[in-house]
């Protein structure tokens, strides 16, 4: 009976380790809990993911779908035109809307080479970062920027010429400062930035 009794309390005093160290321990005073979470490569990885996906979708089954079917053309000047916006359009006004849900998460077509001067890159990190992906577009320029007391991340995805209608907007437009594109090019870059705090 003493045996069964040992074993019992030896059962229960295990039980109850086990329990205080399986129960979330808090955090010291003055340190931030550590909590698990995602890692902003991961998280521009996926904006950059549905932002692409969704750019194709509407370059090939809309944009490209309905001018071979001489249905309705994309133009820049859609609205006027009763046309189709043109696919970096497209981009840019989902990143608009985006940006003005709150959210913090921006994304935005920029380049070196850019038709409208607002597509240019708007600081250091955004213009060196193009310069690389011109000449090593495998994998995005990561970084991370301030601005005033606030800090960002940011990744700058090469933005390549992905359908005839990109190469012949910026080759024959009348204030591209670029004129030579071809297919697959990269053009600029795609980027996305995001909140730290």
């Amino acid at each position: 009976m003493h045996r069964v009794a040992t074993m019992l309390g030896t059962t229960a005093v295990a039980f109850l380790a086990a329990g205080l160290l399986l129960a979330p321990i808090p955090p010291l005073a003055n340190e931030p809990p550590i909590l698990p979470g995602i890692s902003p490569e991961k998280v521009a990885d996926y904006v950059h993911a549905i932002v692409q996906a969704d750019r194709t979708i509407y370059t090939t089954l809309v944009v490209t779908r309905m001018q071979d079917k001489h249905i309705v053309n994309a133009t820049e000047h859609w609205e006027q035109d009763n046309a189709l916006p043109l696919p970096a359009q497209f981009l840019q006004h989902s990143g608009k809307i985006v940006a003005e849900s709150g959210r913090g998460i921006r994304y935005r077509l920029i380049g070196l080479s850019p038709i409208y001067q607002r597509n240019a890159p708007a600081t250091d990190f955004e213009r060196n970062a193009l310069v690389a992906l011109a000449k090593q577009p495998d994998r995005p320029i990561t970084g991370t920027v301030s601005s005033g007391k606030k800090q960002f991340f940011q990744a700058i995805y090469p933005d390549r010429a992905v359908s005839a209608a990109c190469v012949s907007c910026h080759n024959s437009h009348p204030l591209s400062p670029k004129r030579d594109f071809k297919a697959n090019d990269v053009m600029g870059g795609i980027a996305i930035t995001i909140p730290l705090d």
